[in-house]
């Protein structure tokens, strides 16, 4: 393989790559904490998009609480949303694991 060759190859997997991460942007994963209490709604990107709060869970008593369930219901839409990215960036590399791509 020449010098040509290898750089039209990083061309076009940088090309997919970006496809990828537009197609990312536009997908969702959905968190939730307290047996569905609070749901938060996170991109591909890894980006906050939406936040749900059922009545019932909010007592001005007990703030530390919807906190907690926020933060919880936050993390598991972040951890889906890598999940997600790994998923499809592994679509691109054929299952090769490469550092810092999610």
């Amino acid at each position: 393989m020449n010098m040509g060759d290898l750089l039209k190859q990083a061309q076009e997997f940088q090309q997919k790559m970006g496809t990828v991460q537009e197609e990312l942007a536009r997908k969702v994963v959905t968190g939730t904490a307290g047996g569905g209490m609070v749901t938060a709604t996170v991109n591909g990107k890894g980006e906050l998009v939406g936040l749900a709060i059922e009545r019932d869970v909010v007592n001005p008593d007990d703030v530390q609480m919807l906190q907690d369930l926020v933060r919880a219901a936050v993390n598991d839409g972040l951890n889906k949303a890598r999940e997600l990215g790994r998923q499809e960036m592994g679509k691109l590399t054929g299952g090769l694991n490469l550092p810092g791509m999610f």
